[in-house]
């Protein structure tokens, strides 16, 4: 396996790593933080990981170290052990042990609380190193797309809209454009796609659908930054009733609906659509296993 110049195995893959650091220092980590999350013990690596990514501005604040101190005491107020602060702030456990010797220690714990609790550690720790290997995959993953060519794009696109776009039924025959989604790549992607066939966005017509228990106001001026229009120019936003009996998943700040774009005179668009979708359907027949 081939790596960066001037690294050794454990860092092989350098521009993997490269991209959580940067990730975390963006994030607002120190470099002990990044360090030690990342177990890169080699100054120099780290150096290099985080070239040209200025520290964040609370390692830069002249009382940076006073509000550390101040939360270190906190935490060992609250019953917090040396590891546990170190974890959390990431400092020194000299320079916890200066900020916080006057305070009394926490009182020794029942044998069982203690297994309790070192049983979490253990556990949130795996739980990182999970998310540790996600993030890494993800961010190689997402290197192998590189660009998509016009003709890439179009396949996407026509997939995408079978899958989550309205579809004609026997029974009802609308042949209408339109598409609903809660995923904001999602929509980015469908106008990438309506942009390549030449619809003009003066022909689009957007809606946000929401719960009631939702931010109605706040979801409307998120999905109208999203597509580049004016709030005003959404048509009326559909409020969906809430079912007390029903427990949502879909709820919190980031909970803002979903987005109805619809395609005006888009008739002829649905019929090529469809047929589009019936050759690619042919085609993946035709392959030879």
């Amino acid at each position: 396996m081939t790596h960066a110049p001037g690294t050794t195995p454990k860092y092989a893959d350098f521009e993997g790593l490269r991209q959580q650091a940067v990730a975390l220092r963006r994030a607002g980590h120190s470099r002990r933080q990044i360090r030690d999350r990342l177990h890169v013990d080699n100054n120099d690596i780290l150096n290099r990981l985080l070239e040209g990514e200025p520290p964040p501005d609370w390692t830069k604040r002249p009382n940076a170290k006073d509000d550390l101190r101040a939360r270190a005491r906190e935490l060992r107020l609250q019953g917090r052990t040396y590891d546990q602060i170190q974890l959390e702030l990431g400092v020194s456990k000299s320079s916890i042990s200066l900020w916080v010797r006057d305070l009394p220690k926490p009182e020794r714990r029942a044998p069982a609380e203690q297994a309790r609790l070192a049983s979490r550690k253990r556990w949130e720790h795996e739980l990182a190193v999970r998310d540790e290997r996600r993030q890494r995959t993800k961010a190689v993953a997402r290197a192998e797309i590189g660009g998509l060519s016009d003709r890439e794009l179009f396949l996407v696109g026509v997939g995408l809209y079978w899958a989550e776009g309205g579809k004609d039924k026997p029974y009802n025959r609308r042949e209408a454009v339109q598409f609903v989604n809660s995923d904001p790549g999602m929509i980015r992607m469908f106008l990438a796609w309506l942009d390549l066939l030449g619809v003009e966005r003066e022909r689009l017509r957007h809606r946000v659908m929401i719960h009631a228990t939702g931010d109605v106001s706040g979801a409307e001026r998120y999905w109208a930054d999203l597509v580049g229009v004016d709030v005003s120019a959404l048509q009326r936003t559909t409020i969906k009733k809430h079912n007390p009996k029903t427990v949502r998943k879909n709820v919190g700040e980031n909970y803002r609906g979903c987005l109805v774009i619809c395609v005006l005179q888009g008739a002829e668009l649905y019929r090529r659509i469809e047929g589009w979708w019936s050759g690619m359907v042919v085609a993946a027949d035709q392959r030879t296993p």
